[in-house]
C-alpha cells in the first residue's frame, strides 16, 4: 500500500478536537504530521518535470522554465515569503471526481442521517418545496432526526436524492433549488458537503478513504449501481503528471496548495496521494457543533462573516477562501482580487469554477474539458500566461463548435454575458485547438 495512503487511513481514525462553542470553526485534523522532519527544499536539487509523453506541445519546457522563474535559484528568491501555486482538486490533479465518490459511498452505505424535525429543508437554504417534499415522500419520517437513513434497501429514496445531486431536478422532473449566486455557489456541490452533516471530522475522513481505496485499484471502466441509478462511475486516479509538478514545485520552494469545491475532510484525506499535505488543502468548510460535528452551514468569507450555506469554494468563492486561508485576509474584501504581487503565482484547473483563482495568478495551467468560460480565457491566452493540456487520461476530442465567448460568462442570476480579459475587453470566439 502506498505509505501515504496507509497513514491517512491510520490517523483518520483519530478523535477530533473539540469545539468551543456551537457553530465554532474548527480546522481539520492535520493528517500528514510531522512524519519525517521538514527539508529546506532550497537545498537539494530541484526535481525535473516527469518525461511523460502525455505534456502537450512545449508544456514540459514552459512549465518549467515557469517555476524556475520563481523558485530558489531566482533573484530575489525569500522562503520567508514562498511563491504560492495552487490546484483545483477534481479533474486537474485527479482523474474523475472523488466528491463524487464520497457522495455515492454516503448514499451506498446508509451514512446520511436524517435532518432535523424531518425537514429537508435544514439542509440547504436553496431547496426548493418541490424538492423538500419528494425527499420528505421517498425517505419516509419512520427514521428519527440524526438517525441514518436505510438508503441501501430503500431505493426511491436513493434515486431521489441522486436526482437532485446529479441533475439538480426531483424524480418528477421539478427544479430542486433556486435563488442562489452563481458566482459564490453550486447548490448541487454543496450539498454533498451538508449530507456529511452529523459526522465528526475524524469519522469524514475514514468513509472517504473507504470510498476511494477500492476505486484507485478499480479498472478504468468500472461502474456501480445505486438505487436504480446504473452506470455511476467507480473508479479514480492520481495523475501521475501532476505529481510530477507538485514535487517539481515544492523542491524549487514554492508553497503548493489544493482549492477545490469538494468537502474539506474529503479531500484532506486523500491530499497526500499528490504530494500535497493534508493541511494545504482549503475546501468546503463546515462549521461544527459543541460535539465536534459537523453542521449544514460553512464558514464565512469576505463579505458572508456568517455563511448561512451561501457561500462555497466555487468561483468567486475560490478566491475569497484562498485569500482568506492562504493569504490571511479576513476582512469584507476578501472576495476582491488582490493587489498585483500579492496573489499566487501559478494555478492549475480545469472548469470554469476555477477560473477567478486561474485569472489571478501570473500563470495558469488548464487541463481541457471543454468548459467554455476556462477555456474562451485559455485560448485567449491573455499575455501568453496560459498553457492548455490534454486531459492525461481519456483526453476529449476537438470540440468541433469551438467555443460562443460572446456567451460564456454566467452571471450571479445565472444569465449568459459576453467573457472579457482583465482588461474588460470582449474575448473572441476561440477555437479549439487542443483537445
Amino acid at each position: 500500500m502506498h505509505k501515504h495512503l496507509l497513514l491517512v487511513m491510520l490517523v483518520a481514525c483519530s478523535d477530533p478536537a473539540n469545539p468551543a462553542s456551537p457553530d465554532a470553526a474548527v480546522p481539520p485534523p492535520m493528517l500528514d504530521a510531522e512524519v519525517t522532519p521538514p527539508v529546506n527544499p532550497c537545498v537539494q536539487t530541484p526535481t525535473a518535470l516527469s518525461t511523460s509523453a502525455a505534456w502537450y506541445g512545449t508544456n514540459r519546457a514552459d512549465l518549467t522554465a515557469w517555476i524556475d522563474a520563481k523558485g530558489c535559484a531566482s533573484t530575489g528568491y525569500d522562503a520567508a515569503h514562498k511563491p504560492v501555486a495552487l490546484f483545483d482538486w477534481d479533474n486537474t490533479l485527479s482523474k474523475n471526481d472523488f466528491g463524487d465518490a464520497i457522495t455515492f459511498w454516503m448514499i451506498a452505505n446508509d451514512k446520511v442521517l436524517q435532518p432535523p424535525g424531518q425537514d429537508w429543508h435544514a439542509t440547504s437554504p436553496f431547496l426548493t418545496d418541490a424538492a423538500a417534499t419528494a425527499l420528505t415522500t421517498a425517505c419516509g419520517t419512520t427514521v428519527a432526526a440524526g438517525f441514518p437513513l436505510h438508503t441501501s434497501m430503500n431505493a426511491a429514496c436513493a434515486d431521489e436524492m441522486l436526482d437532485i445531486y446529479i441533475d439538480e431536478v426531483t424524480s418528477g422532473g421539478q427544479p430542486a433549488f433556486a435563488g442562489w449566486n452563481y458566482r459564490w455557489i453550486e447548490p448541487a456541490y454543496a450539498w454533498t458537503a451538508q449530507l456529511l452533516a452529523g459526522y465528526t471530522h475524524a469519522e469524514l475522513q475514514a468513509f472517504m478513504m473507504q470510498a476511494v481505496t477500492p476505486q484507485l485499484a478499480a479498472p478504468d471502466t468500472a461502474t456501480q449501481t445505486i438505487g436504480t441509478h446504473t452506470g455511476l462511475n467507480a473508479w479514480l486516479r492520481v495523475y501521475d503528471e501532476q505529481k510530477s509538478l507538485v514535487t517539481a514545485l515544492q523542491t524549487r520552494g514554492y508553497d503548493v496548495w489544493i482549492i477545490t469545491a469538494s468537502p474539506q475532510d474529503a479531500i484532506a484525506a486523500v491530499a497526500p496521494l499528490s504530494g500535497i499535505a493534508a493541511d494545504h488543502v482549503v475546501g468546503i468548510r463546515s462549521t461544527t457543533d459543541g460535539a465536534g460535528k459537523l453542521t449544514y452551514r460553512f464558514e464565512g468569507c469576505g463579505p458572508l462573516a456568517d455563511n448561512q450555506g451561501q457561500m462555497i469554494s466555487y468561483i468567486q468563492g475560490k478566491r475569497c477562501l484562498v485569500n482568506k486561508y492562504i493569504f490571511g485576509d479576513t476582512s469584507a474584501r476578501a472576495i476582491e482580487r488582490r493587489p498585483d504581487g500579492q496573489r499566487q503565482y501559478f494555478s492549475a484547473g480545469d472548469s470554469d469554477t476555477d477560473i477567478e483563482f486561474l485569472r489571478d495568478a501570473t500563470y495558469k495551467w488548464v487541463l481541457n474539458r471543454n468548459k467554455k468560460e476556462l477555456m474562451c480565457n485559455a485560448f485567449n491566452d491573455e499575455a501568453n500566461s496560459w498553457r492548455i493540456n490534454p486531459m492525461f487520461i481519456g483526453a476529449k476530442s476537438t470540440l468541433a463548435a469551438g467555443y460562443t465567448c460572446s456567451a460564456a460568462f454566467t452571471t450571479e442570476t445565472g444569465a449568459a454575458a459576453p467573457a472579457r480579459d482583465l482588461g474588460g475587453n470582449l474575448i473572441a470566439n476561440q477555437v479549439d485547438a487542443i483537445p
